[in-house]
């Protein structure tokens, strides 16, 4: 016998209780069948035929299924050099500032890292801004909820189109091209690959992290979330961040009327205040 697949109203809202409890995503009505083809392939990957069976094995085993439910519910659009002003902002502003300080410690965050592209490409671009200059520490962390893209973030391994934009110089620089059954492929280089940790992280949950960081990206993260969310987390970026610390986020985000503790400086760029 077939089982079922359609969601009821009541499961639809447990559904959306559940992930907005565990990760702060907020899914409106709206969204109905985009949750409905979600919880479907989900049910397939786990060889569920009933959707009644699948809402009892969360239930039974949340700490297991919670973050496929999660992974299932978010999408993972990213690209090396994505919204490319943010990186030429670190290249043209940040690290002359830095320099102009006298420091040689470098922290950034990417938070809500997806499968490691952005991560990849802040260390492309603080190795490159800093040219041959020695003795600088440098360390990117990369954070995300879903353990699959973190499992692609820590391995560093992406198909030819994937940096297909990439100039060549650039690509022969950072990337190692596959052979046998990695053709097609590349690999983000080992002496990058040093200086980005891949963790998984809720952003809800304790942040093992203590800081400072000089430079946050969390980009088409709180698109996700509602206000009293957004603005939490935002304060606990502003702990993390010294006064004109950095954060960067998505090109349809804004931080207005969130917080009074970040200055806009440019195109979804904010510095915190004194």
């Amino acid at each position: 016998m077939a089982g079922r697949e359609t969601l009821t109203p009541a499961e639809f809202d447990f559904i959306r209780g559940l992930i907005r409890d565990y990760a702060g995503i907020v899914i409106g009505e709206n969204k109905r069948s985009m949750v409905q083809g979600r919880i479907t392939r989900r049910m397939r990957e786990l060889g569920i035929r009933d959707v009644g069976e699948y809402l009892d094995y969360i239930r039974t085993a949340p700490e297991i299924e919670r973050d496929g439910l999660a992974s299932a519910l978010t999408t993972n659009v990213t690209a090396f050099f994505r919204e490319i002003h943010h990186f030429e902002y670190l290249t043209t502003q940040f690290l002359p500032s830095l320099r102009g300080r006298g420091l040689r410690r470098i922290r950034a965050w990417s938070a809500g890292c997806s499968s490691g592209e952005e991560a990849y490409s802040i260390a492309i671009t603080l190795m490159e801004g800093l040219g041959d200059e020695k003795g600088w520490d440098i360390g990117v962390l990369a954070t995300d909820l879903d353990f699959n893209m973190i499992r692609f973030a820590r391995e560093g391994v992406y198909p030819l189109e994937r940096v297909g934009r990439l100039p060549p110089e650039q690509l022969k620089r950072w990337f190692l091209r596959g052979g046998g059954s990695q053709d097609g492929r590349v690999m983000v280089r080992p002496e990058l690959k040093r200086i980005v940790r891949v963790m998984p992280l809720n952003l809800l949950e304790e942040w093992p992290m203590s800081g400072p960081f000089d430079v946050i990206f969390c980009r088409n993260v709180f698109i996700y979330f509602d206000r009293d969310v957004k603005a939490r987390i935002v304060d606990r970026y502003a702990e993390l961040l010294p006064v004109g610390g950095l954060l960067f986020i998505g090109h349809s985000e804004s931080l207005h009327g969130l917080t009074d503790r970040f200055e806009l400086i440019g195109g979804t760029i904010y510095r915190k205040k004194q």
